[in-house]
């Protein structure tokens, strides 16, 4: 394999805060896929920095009594504990308010300028008479001219996603004060954003492929991009801020400075270039080197500022500047279906869940086995955490080596048969390590750990088949007893070799344990034999507690109210023989999928038992993804009529729960363990 060289960021936190969990997904997704790259050997540059610049910062340091780079250093000192303890490993770790975001911007806007894609235009703007200051676009508040949402801030819609100027606001006010604003005129720098030369380039990139042949931003963020870029959508983008303000001066324009949007992405070129400095490697030659890859991990939320405005100053900037290769973008975090709210109790916060003495890996395999490569949402629900936490790391995968870790020290001096390579299992798994390595580097992470676990199953079966507790008690299955554990260990070897991307700290004690030496894609090849003496068995991992994540998430108390359940009211009495009519069956989800033309439609392969399948549709999409269905258990009527749709033949109903206005979310029915596809609802 041809090895890479790639320049991988994350977006930059604004330093007015600690990290919240949205970073911490975002910098665990970056970092499994770092990881991954790693593991093939290709070199990875990993860096970040703090956004640093702009009003809302000069304002929080004044309320303080200090300089904003005073608030500036205290949040960068905090970010460590964050990092490591859930083991993000940024190469290097920088502020955009530094010498070099200052030369870099001041360069990129001069090359901007040079391309004749620089202008004035005296504007009016919104002032605060009661600050005394022209208002930043987030200190604006107001209606959407767009879709009527009310509280929405003065640059773009949160509700609707519409970008539009502050005077376009219906009702403004001032954030600061409550004040109703002033127009007052002001001049301003615009980047010519819709130049034809701009929108044609943009045009291009956005239906373009990286270096690596992945598409430059997912289907959906294109769509995005090109309703934007439908003709005359695209407007000129003000570049420009007035005294005062925290920032980098725009050149020869006194009592200006750069919008912070501008230099903020600048800030992963800044980042990059001091950790050059610090490691002996020449920044510009990199950056100007054919085989270098640009990739950045960002949330859904500021795809505007990075799939078009970046990508436009890098590409009129011209070389060494370099465009993007990838832009890949993830959703929000929900809890139990909900958006995250400290007021509602519905917030997570990653310190506490340190300090609760949660194993930060289980974070980081539960949000892996929830991610994929679209930007759909991801939701975290307690009860899903515990199960997968207990039933996949601890039940199906530390399980492995606890089984058979025990016999080959005791009974056969710690060390390995070396005929387990040629087993049929291991070639299964060995055979699987490039494809699980190929799903993590197209970011399918809920895949490939969907497939991994499918293996921790097999490599149970296995050993409850061969049972080394019964062959340990007569001499005369020595040698089987040997072969047993052994292809239990090299199995448990490739298992953890799969998951080192997810689970670092876990495959490294893995490593010490087993003592094969450093994990990587190409150590599929290389089997554990009589050379590697192992270390007795200890405890890799503990299961989780659900009093630890009540602690962390405590559970919601709702108000109560004198209202009908769930807004329903109790249907009309019926006898036993009108329940008697619904033949309601376990039934085993063997597949589901979207359905192509529908929004809502999941198309579920059904087995309730009949020695064949059913084919049932289901609008529950906006609830549940396919992938996270597949496998599980639920009821089914059964003699429901057949109904034909445009789609196909529906035979059967899924049963659900839900309020009446679906608001709190919809809940298919789960039989409980033991139950089996057939069996009938009484």
């Amino acid at each position: 394999m041809q090895k890479r060289q790639i320049f991988v960021t994350t977006a930059l936190p604004y330093a007015n805060g600690h990290f919240h969990i949205g970073h911490i997904m975002e910098y665990i997704q970056a970092d499994i896929w770092v990881r991954t790259q790693r593991m093939y050997g290709h070199t990875v540059h990993f860096v970040g920095a703090d956004d640093t610049h702009g009003a809302p910062m000069m304002i929080a340091a004044q309320k303080e009594g200090i300089t904003p780079q005073e608030f500036v250093a205290r949040i960068a000192a905090g970010r460590k504990q964050y990092l490591d303890g859930f083991h993000i490993k940024f190469d290097h770790w920088y502020s955009t308010d530094s010498e070099e975001n200052v030369m870099l911007s001041q360069d990129i806007y001069k090359r901007l300028k040079a391309a004749g894609l620089i202008y004035t235009k005296d504007i009016e703007q919104f002032y605060d008479p009661v600050k005394g200051m022209f208002l930043a676009d987030r200190f604006i508040k107001g209606t959407c001219p767009r879709c009527g949402a009310e509280d929405q801030y003065g640059d773009n819609c949160e509700k609707c996603g519409a970008v539009y100027s502050p005077t376009e606001l219906i009702n403004p006010f001032s954030a600061l004060s409550g004040a109703k604003p002033e127009l007052r005129k002001s001049t301003h720098y615009f980047f010519r954003l819709s130049d034809p030369a701009c929108v044609a380039f943009l045009r291009d990139w956005v239906n373009g492929k990286g270096k690596s042949g992945v598409d430059r931003v997912q289907p959906e963020i294109r769509a995005k991009d090109e309703e934007w870029l439908a003709e005359g959508k695209l407007g000129d983008w003000d570049i420009s801020r007035d005294e005062p303000y925290f920032g980098i001066p725009i050149p020869d324009a006194p009592g200006k400075y750069f919008y912070v949007w501008l230099d903020a992405p600048v800030g992963y070129y800044a980042s990059l270039m001091n950790y050059a400095k610090k490691q002996g490697f020449d920044f510009w030659k990199f950056l100007d080197d054919e085989k270098t890859e640009q990739i950045h991990f960002i949330g859904k939320d500021i795809v505007y500022f990075h799939t078009l405005f970046w990508p436009a100053m890098l590409k009129f900037s011209g070389q060494p500047y370099r465009t993007p290769d990838n832009v890949f973008v993830h959703g929000f975090m929900t809890v139990d279906g909900r958006k995250m709210s400290k007021s509602r109790g519905t917030g997570i916060s990653p310190l506490k869940y340190l300090e609760l003495g949660m194993n930060a890996e289980w974070l980081r395999y539960y949000l892996a086995a929830k991610m994929g490569p679209t930007n759909d949402d991801v939701d975290f629900s307690k009860s899903d955490f515990m199960a997968r936490v207990n039933s996949d790391l601890i039940g199906k995968y530390v399980n492995i080596a606890s089984r058979a870790a025990g016999f080959i020290v005791k009974r056969f001096n710690a060390r390995v048969s070396d005929n387990v390579a040629d087993h049929t299992l291991i070639k299964v798994m060995r055979n699987a390590v490039e494809g699980i390595a190929a799903l993590y580097n197209l970011r399918e992470y809920s895949r490939a750990l969907r497939s991994i676990m499918s293996m921790a199953d097999s490599v149970n079966e296995y050993i409850d088949r061969e049972k080394p507790w019964e062959l340990a008690k007569s001499e005369e299955n020595r040698d089987k007893l040997h072969e047993v554990c052994s292809v239990a260990l090299e199995a448990f070897r490739l298992m953890t070799l799969m998951l080192k991307p997810v689970l670092p700290a876990t495959a490294a004690k893995v490593e010490e344990f087993l003592n094969c030496g450093e994990l990587n894609w190409e150590s599929a090849l290389r089997p554990l034999t009589s050379d590697n003496q192992i270390k007795p068995f200890s405890h890799l991992m503990q299961r989780c507690d659900i009093k630890q994540l009540d602690a962390l998430i405590p559970p919601v108390v709702e108000e109560v109210k004198p209202v009908a359940p769930c807004g329903e009211e109790i249907a009309p009495e019926v006898t036993i023989n009108d329940f008697a009519k619904l033949d309601m069956r376990v039934a085993k989800i063997v597949k589901c999928e979207k359905v192509e033309g529908s929004s809502k439609l999941l198309r579920l392969t059904v087995d309730i038992g009949e020695g064949k399948t059913r084919n049932i549709f289901s609008g529950i999409q906006a609830w549940y993804k396919p992938e996270d269905l597949e496998g599980k258990l639920t009821v089914v009527i059964a003699n429901l009529a057949p109904r034909k749709m445009r789609f196909g033949v529906s035979e059967g109903m899924l049963l659900s729960a839900s309020g009446a206005d679906d608001k709190d979310g919809l809940f298919i029915l789960e039989p409980q363990e033991g139950a089996k596809p057939g069996m009938r609802l009484r």
